[in-house]
């Protein structure tokens, strides 16, 4: 089993900044992506970003180059730099990875906990 903690998240200003951490931990045989989503109240999960190996990046188009993602391979952690925030931003945050537990096993997508992040003034 593949386990995720995330950590960051927090009460923050309006253009002020935040950054996530998801460390992924256990039965870990091999990463495919690890990315970032959020869900505001009433809304439905979406993508904010995505990281496949060291430098392959997707953002969501909301981002409009205020966050980054970035990925430490040897700790199996992922990042979410986060700048510029708006109050629009404010959701839970969930880590995602998709990988293999096992050589053999299947495919699966790990889910974090969530973490909370509010930008208000």
């Amino acid at each position: 089993q593949v386990q995720l903690v995330e950590s960051g998240g927090g009460l923050v200003q309006p253009g002020g900044s935040l950054r996530l951490s998801c460390a992924a931990s256990g039965s870990i045989f091999s990463i495919n992506s690890m990315g970032w989503y959020r869900q505001a109240p009433g809304l439905q999960r979406e993508l904010v970003a995505v990281i496949r190996g060291s430098t392959s990046t997707n953002y969501a188009d909301f981002v409009e180059g205020r966050f980054t993602i970035s990925r430490d391979n040897a700790k199996n952690t992922v990042y979410l730099q986060m700048n510029s925030l708006k109050p629009e931003d404010t959701a839970v945050y969930y880590c995602n990875v998709v990988g293999r537990s096992t050589e053999w096993g299947a495919v699966t997508n790990y889910w974090g906990q969530g973490t909370q992040v509010t930008v208000s003034s």
